[in-house]
């Protein structure tokens, strides 16, 4: 095999392993963005009619419902083998996800701040990398719309309306999701 015949071998290799991933992460993306609608556009609804802030701990239910759905759906997946991009892209998310629970622990207990700012500029991160790791415009775009979007939003717009802006990134991911599932079937 020539040197050209072997880096054709390997390009081939690495595309087809990228749409395996794009395709098993659009049920994530799914997932994600399906909890994140619902338990958003809930909490918005039982602030504005209760006017108590305290629904905001519902947050913390998102990784206890979402994490074994998650992997229940990762049972059901075909099986990837792992290579690089698949490491980066989860160690992309876990971070996100670490830093989302922390930060959301630190503003309850410690230090108040605008949380929502902070979550759906780190959420646009987190899908932008994914989106650049995967080689996947829609995914780059719709990050980057969700964390300069969404922080625009989150200083223009105060109380519990600030929580629409989660629905909205719920929505976009889901859309994302669908967008990849029907790009990679």
């Amino acid at each position: 095999m020539t040197a050209q015949e072997s880096l054709q071998l390997i390009t081939e290799s690495f595309n087809k392993s990228r749409k395996d991933i794009l395709r098993n992460s659009a049920k994530h993306f799914i997932l994600w963005g399906t909890l994140l609608t619902a338990i958003s556009l809930a909490i918005y609804l039982l602030w504005h009619f209760t006017g108590k802030p305290q629904w905001n701990f519902l947050w913390f239910a998102m990784p206890v419902i979402g994490y074994p759905f998650a992997a229940l759906i990762g049972k059901n997946s075909v099986a990837i083998p792992q290579n690089e991009v698949s490491k980066m892209l989860g160690g992309v998310w876990s971070v996100f996800g670490a830093f989302a629970i922390t930060l959301s622990a630190i503003a309850v207990f410690m230090v108040p701040m605008n949380i929502t700012l902070i979550i759906v500029i780190i959420l646009g991160l987190a899908e932008c990398f994914s989106g650049v790791l995967l080689k996947n415009w829609p995914i780059i775009v719709a990050g980057f719309l969700l964390g300069i979007g969404g922080a625009v939003f989150a200083l223009l717009v105060k109380s519990e309306a600030q929580l629409l802006i989660f629905t909205l990134s719920g929505v976009l991911l889901l859309v994302t999701g669908m967008i990849m599932k029907l790009q990679y079937k």
